[in-house]
C-alpha cells in the first residue's frame, strides 16, 4: 500500500517568513495526504550553521521523511549524508535530503528549478554572456542551469575570491574548459557592460539583507535580471531593474519549481506544478511575504 503520511522539514538561517510549507502542505491537502513540514530556524535555535549535522542526524532518528536545505547550509551538509545524487555531487550543494532505509541521501533541486523558471520567465533572451553575482550553495546552482540552458560563457563574481575561482574551475571541469571564469567585484560594471544578462544568487535583497547587490547605474535597459531571492518576491534588484526597463525574473518561479521537485522526491508523487504556482500567488498577494 503506498505511503500517505509524510514527516518532512526546512533547515536554514530567518526561515521562519518561507512559503515552502505551505507549497508542500497545500498541494499533500488535494492529492490526501497527510503532511507535515516543519520549520528548523537555527538562528532561534541558536546554533551555527556548522550544527546542520547534527539537524539531519536528530530528524532522521525522530522518523523524517527528508528535509529541505537553504542558506546557509547547502554546502555544509555534505559531509554529513550517506550518499549523493549526481547532480548535487557535481554541484557540491544541497538543497534537498531524503531519508531511505536508514541512509541520507542529498539531491539539488535548485538546479531544475532555476531552469524551468528561467525557460518560462525569459524564454527568448539572450544568453551567450552571462554576469553571475553569488559563488555559494545557490550560485553553484544556477550557474550549472544557465550552462545546461546554452550559456556560452559565465562569468562568476563574488566578495570571496576563492570561492569564485573555485566555482569557475568546477564548471569549466563539467562543461569543457572556457565555459566559466572569476572575477573580481570591482570588474562589475565593465562585465555588465559587455553582459547580456546578470543573475543575482546572494543573500542581498532578502528581508534581513536589505538593498541593491550592485549600484543601479551599471543597469540599462538591454540587460536581462534573473533573482534568486524571493523574499520578499519584489527584491529592490527587481524593482530598479523593471524601472530601468529591463527584462526580469523575479526568485518566485524558482521556489515553485524547485518546491514541486523536492516534494516529488519526498513522496513519489507527482504533483501539480500549475496549482503550485497559483497558490504561491495566493500566498504572496495575501501579505505573506516569501
Amino acid at each position: 500500500m503506498a505511503k500517505d503520511s509524510f514527516l518532512v522539514g526546512l533547515i536554514g538561517a530567518g526561515i521562519g517568513p518561507s512559503l515552502s510549507p505551505a507549497l508542500h502542505e497545500r498541494e499533500a491537502d488535494r492529492q490526501g495526504l497527510r503532511y507535515l513540514y516543519r520549520r528548523i530556524d537555527i538562528d532561534e535555535l541558536g546554533l551555527r550553521p556548522e550544527a546542520v549535522g547534527d539537524l539531519v542526524r536528530a530528524a532522521r532518528d525522530l522518523g523524517f521523511d527528508g528535509l529541505n536545505v537553504t542558506h546557509p547550509c547547502k554546502q555544509l551538509v555534505i559531509e554529513h549524508l550517506d550518499a549523493l545524487a549526481p547532480q548535487a555531487s557535481a554541484l557540491g550543494a544541497v538543497n534537498s535530503v531524503v531519508f531511505e532505509d536508514g541512509c541520507a541521501v542529498g539531491y539539488n533541486t535548485d538546479v531544475t528549478g532555476f531552469a524551468a523558471a528561467f525557460a518560462r520567465g525569459l524564454p527568448d533572451v539572450p544568453v551567450e554572456r552571462v554576469v553571475q553575482l553569488g559563488a555559494g550553495g545557490a550560485g553553484a546552482a544556477v550557474a550549472h542551469a544557465m550552462l545546461n540552458l546554452g550559456a556560452e560563457r559565465v562569468t562568476v563574481v563574488d566578495a570571496l575570491a576563492d570561492r569564485a575561482v573555485d566555482l569557475a574551475a568546477a564548471l569549466n571541469r563539467h562543461f569543457g574548459v572556457g565555459r566559466a571564469a572569476a572575477a573580481s567585484p570591482e570588474r562589475l560594471g565593465e562585465l555588465l557592460a559587455g553582459a547580456d544578462g546578470v543573475v543575482h544568487a546572494t543573500p542581498t535583497g532578502m528581508a534581513a539583507h536589505p538593498g541593491l547587490p550592485f549600484p543601479a547605474g551599471l543597469l540599462r535597459r538591454e540587460l536581462w535580471v534573473a533573482e534568486v531571492v524571493y523574499r520578499p518576491l519584489e527584491t529592490e534588484l527587481v524593482r530598479v531593474a523593471r524601472a530601468v526597463g529591463c527584462a526580469v525574473l523575479d526568485g518566485g518561479g524558482m521556489a515553485v519549481f524547485q518546491a514541486a521537485d523536492a516534494f516529488r522526491l519526498f513522496t513519489g508523487r507527482e504533483p501539480d506544478v500549475g496549482r503550485m504556482l497559483a497558490d504561491f500567488v495566493v500566498e504572496n498577494s495575501a501579505g505573506q511575504v516569501v
